[in-house]
């Protein structure tokens, strides 16, 4: 822009307001429902390889959901969110990173985390807070987190890795930049992907974030799960404007809508955008549309604010559409895909029991990794705790046996 309020000017001399949806975005689509490409679509630039391990991902993770599920309705764990649904959006996406990208998620990726290798029994010892829980048992059940992995770790508040992302790919760009000119020297080595539902975008880091990515050109992948519901709030009554696209091109950042529900369409759309990320370093926002096939967690029950008629609108699982494809590239045998369900299965079950005996950790490591050596008011707190603990044996009969 050649002016100092950087705008294009475009004079006008007739009274004429812009409409709120003048801008017409499209969403990406390369796979029909029957597992076909679409007859203008490009074709799939994905190897047989990352193919399967795509879908092995999104089978692994929906029988997972499932369990876990089941295992809160018992009372085995607390507390439990599903990605049905999303599978394809959050796995296709994750596909198409390289492993140390970063990931930084909201609360709904599992399958990006499994995609990059973080096992079952690690998945089992976070939800059950047990002593080989990463987190130390200190987070509630699918706060994951993994630095191995490049993943992470989550937190409840909604938005808030929003604008860390932003300075942490800003971080990774710096090593990169020209002393003398200011410039991009090279391909940036690493990118950020950040993860985030729509309600999310209605949080004030959303802007904050977005805003600084676009000044500063963060090389972040703002990635917006659409799915249609902020716990139960509907997205017409969340905002008035065309989705979160609209508000990416509004920040000045390269952005693109995709369908959700197609993995092809996921992968290539992200694929794409980590390369622009990371030659020419700067942001890129992918809106995902999605439909949130269960609930928002084990905490809520969707019957009180959608029907069954919706819900069975958008019941078309992204899963089966992917697993239609690659039976039809002869990828994949039905027969074998049904016994690895079946297998699968007994393993969730065999490290549910495994993760729900395993001891929790010491009290002890409550207060280890704040500070080198724990503050007076924060050890008087300690001691206050093991005190009471002592005193009401019955009511913490995992931790009184162990405190010494």
């Amino acid at each position: 822009m050649s002016n100092p309020n950087n705008v294009s000017l475009n004079i006008n001399h007739e009274l004429e307001f812009i409409d709120g949806h003048a801008l017409n975005i499209p969403t990406l689509s390369i796979l029909t429902e029957d597992g076909d490409i679409h007859p203008s679509a490009p074709a799939p630039d994905i190897s047989k390889q990352t193919a399967i391990k795509l879908y092995e991902t999104m089978r692994f993770i929906r029988l997972l959901d499932e369990r876990m599920q089941g295992a809160q309705r018992q009372g085995r764990v607390s507390f439990y969110m599903q990605c049905l649904g999303e599978e394809a959006a959050v796995t296709a996406s994750a596909a198409a990173l390289d492993q140390d990208d970063m990931i930084m998620a909201q609360y709904r990726e599992q399958a990006a985390l499994h995609y990059r290798g973080f096992t079952l029994d690690q998945f089992m010892n976070q939800m059950f807070s047990n002593e080989l829980d990463l987190g130390k048992g200190r987070q509630m059940p699918i706060h994951y987190g993994s630095k191995a992995l490049n993943y992470m770790t989550i937190s409840s508040p909604l938005g808030t890795q929003i604008p860390q992302a932003t300075g942490y790919a800003y971080g990774q760009k710096v090593k990169h930049i020209d002393a003398k000119t200011g410039e991009l020297a090279s391909t940036i080595d690493n990118v950020t992907i950040c993860y985030f539902g729509e309600g999310a975008a209605s949080e004030g880091d959303f802007h904050a974030g977005l805003n600084m990515a676009a000044v500063h050109k963060a090389p972040v992948i703002f990635f917006a799960r659409n799915n249609g519901y902020a716990i139960s709030t509907p997205a017409d009554e969340q905002f008035k404007g065309d989705g979160i696209a609209s508000r990416g091109v509004g920040y000045g950042i390269k952005t693109i809508r995709v369908d959700g529900s197609d993995a092809l369409a996921v992968y290539a759309a992200t694929k794409k955008a980590r390369e622009i990320a990371a030659t020419q370093g700067e942001p890129v926002l992918i809106e995902s549309i999605a439909y949130r096939l269960g609930a928002h967690s084990t905490s809520d029950d969707p019957s009180g604010y959608r029907s069954k008629d919706e819900e069975a609108n958008y019941k078309a699982c992204p899963i089966e559409r992917f697993r239609k494809w690659l039976v039809k590239q002869n990828w994949l045998d039905d027969a074998e895909d049904i016994k690895a369900k079946e297998t699968i299965r007994d393993d969730i079950l065999a490290a549910l029991k495994r993760a729900e005996v395993i001891d929790k950790p010491a009290l002890e490591e409550l207060i280890s990794d704040v500070y080198d050596t724990p503050i007076p008011s924060l050890q008087r707190q300690y001691d206050e705790l093991k005190t009471h603990i002592k005193a009401h044996p019955d009511a913490y009969p995992t931790t009184a046996g162990r405190i010494k």
